[in-house]
């Protein structure tokens, strides 16, 4: 059984530091929920939801591999065009320092996507995905928009999403008080 126990440990390890996984999770945040709970560089975060990430994930395991071996990220494959659309579709709203937040996505979870994707295709692609996926018109266009006294319901939110793309998103909240709010959309 220990050996068991063993060669499971050393097969898991193995496939998480290859980058093995069955698909990509596209996660979108919203910046005034994160910007209550983290410090942020404006004092009035975008109003519009973008780019957290494009994550490599695994069916048998809900953790997403992470800081696989591979290529460290290189600005200059990031062409000038690219940076100027990642800038707004996928901007720091933390820092500031655009980036750099890419360098962190693609070093902790787009080095594991190399077999798929290199990283002007990782990019590319997210970029493409929020276009094609935009929460923000979506949600306008369901008459969702923010608003300090109004609320919604998780099915509210997530009835024209699926209807827009034909996937179900996964919703993510953060408490506030007695006050979820909407800090993330996953497809």
């Amino acid at each position: 059984l220990a050996f068991l126990v063993l060669a499971f440990a050393f097969f898991f390890c193995y496939v998480m530091s290859t980058g093995s996984y069955d698909y990509f999770q596209f996660v979108q945040q919203w910046p005034p929920t994160n910007c209550k709970f983290r410090k942020c560089s404006k004092p009035r975060p975008l109003q519009r939801f973008t780019i957290h990430g494009l994550w490599p994930s695994n069916y048998s395991n809900p953790s997403r591999p992470s800081n696989c071996t591979g290529l460290q990220f290189e600005a200059r494959k990031v062409y000038p065009q690219l940076q100027s659309d990642l800038k707004i579709s996928w901007p720091d709203v933390e820092s500031g320092n655009d980036t750099k937040f890419w360098e962190d996505e693609w070093n902790k979870h787009g080095k594991c996507s190399e077999q798929t994707l290199n990283q002007r295709q990782y990019f590319e692609r997210s970029h493409a995905m929020w276009t094609s996926f935009n929460i923000t018109e979506i949600l306008k266009n369901a008459s969702i928009v923010p608003h300090p006294k109004k609320t919604w319901s998780y099915s509210d939110i997530v009835a024209p999403i699926k209807t827009a793309t034909g996937r179900t998103p996964l919703l993510r909240c953060k408490l506030d008080k007695k006050t979820q709010l909407l800090h993330e959309v996953v497809f």
